[in-house]
């Protein structure tokens, strides 16, 4: 498996249905866990597939809709009970601090770690986690209250050294973080140049996670995630309903795949199906007619980057 992966634990709208549970994903990059949105069922789901409780940094929300953060007092409070010591952050928009204080307070507070609330102004792009691994940026969202999607940006080493040419050129240790920043290696005396290309190495591609849940289309936020390795966008009506989309600030499967086409993403994920579809056949058929590197998420799916 790859050690960049999207596991969905619930993929539907706002009514649980015998098909879908609530949205809430688990980004899983180098051992760590980030969940975005935490729906009803989330810790079950976690469970079923096998996701450590353990290796949970942080929680990403993306709006105050029950359907993608009621899951959260309970989550909060398996994790006391399972000894977590460690902080938890939480990030999402304005009002998550209102929502979840005075359930900290009134049935977490002999907990032994520490619950870390951030709020954020939904209205612009914006840095809201950063460590060795990973950049996570905000991507504003056009709902029925503030909401913003999240863009996962790999961190990656951009040269690597190639220790035989190295060698073999019998370069001194001293000399690596130098060509490791792109430098050609000069000789004291300033005799020899051996050009960088002959010692590194280019390093991998940084792979890329957007997710975009619960939204109107808006293309003009293409170029934020432009070449995105994989989209999570919502489609949670056909286009024979676009007049409901509208009024209830969603996406159809077509727009979703406009989205994914204009930001020249690698592939689509779509979700956020409304209750009305018994099946995603149709959604998956809309989307693909655009877009053909399309998949319907599922519960249980795990989409290795």
């Amino acid at each position: 498996m790859s050690d960049f992966n999207v596991h969905i634990l619930g993929c539907g709208s706002a009514l649980p249905t015998v098909a879908h549970l609530p949205s809430s994903q688990v980004v899983e990059l180098r051992g760590k866990l980030y969940m975005i949105d935490c729906g009803e069922g989330a810790q079950r789901q976690m469970r079923l597939q096998r996701l450590s409780f353990g290796k949970l940094v942080a929680i990403f929300i993306s709006h105050l809709h029950g359907d993608h953060c009621f899951g959260l007092p309970g989550l909060i409070s398996s994790l006391g009970m399972l000894g977590r010591t460690g902080d938890l952050h939480i990030i999402g928009p304005v009002g998550l601090k209102r929502f979840l204080e005075p359930i900290l307070e009134l049935f977490c507070d002999q907990m032994a770690y520490r619950v870390v609330l951030t709020e954020t102004d939904t209205r612009q792009a914006q840095t809201v986690w950063e460590d060795r691994s990973v950049t996570i940026s905000t991507i504003p969202l056009k709902h029925r209250t503030p909401t913003q999607g999240y863009l996962f940006r790999e961190k990656v080493t951009p040269l690597h050294l190639d220790k035989a040419s190295a060698d073999f050129y019998g370069i001194p240790l001293a000399a690596y973080p130098a060509i490791l920043r792109g430098e050609d290696f000069v000789s004291e005396v300033g005799e020899e140049v051996i050009p960088n290309s002959r010692l590194t190495k280019r390093g991998r591609e940084a792979r890329s996670y957007a997710y975009c849940s619960d939204t109107s289309y808006l293309p003009n936020n293409a170029p934020l995630i432009k070449g995105v390795t994989l989209l999570y966008h919502e489609a949670t009506f056909l286009t024979s309903e676009s007049a409901r989309a509208g009024q209830t600030g969603h996406s159809t499967a077509r727009e979703a795949a406009l989205m994914a086409q204009s930001a020249e993403a690698k592939r689509l994920l779509i979700g956020h199906y409304s209750a009305r579809y018994h099946a995603t056949d149709d959604l998956l058929a809309e989307a693909r007619a655009i877009f053909p590197c399309t998949e319907a998420a599922n519960e249980g799916m795990c989409l290795e980057l």
